[in-house]
C-alpha cells in the first residue's frame, strides 16, 4: 500500500476556540489589577446600597 498519499495526522493548535471577553491580561482584566479587601467591600457596599435604593433587596 501507497502511504505517501494518505497524508500525516493534523497536529493541535492548543488555541481556543474564542476569545474570553474578560480575559487575563485584557484592556478589561489587566495583569497585576488585583483588588484590595477594603476596596472590594467598598464596592459590595455600594451595590448593596444600590440595591436597597432601588427595592430589590
Amino acid at each position: 500500500m501507497d502511504y505517501s498519499k494518505s497524508g500525516g495526522a493534523k497536529l493541535g493548535k492548543n488555541a481556543p476556540r474564542h476569545a474570553e471577553h474578560n480575559a487575563k491580561g485584557s484592556a478589561k482584566n489587566p495583569f497585576g489589577k488585583a483588588e484590595t479587601k477594603a476596596e472590594l467591600l467598598a464596592r459590595m457596599k455600594a451595590a448593596a446600597e444600590a440595591r436597597k435604593e432601588s427595592g430589590k433587596g
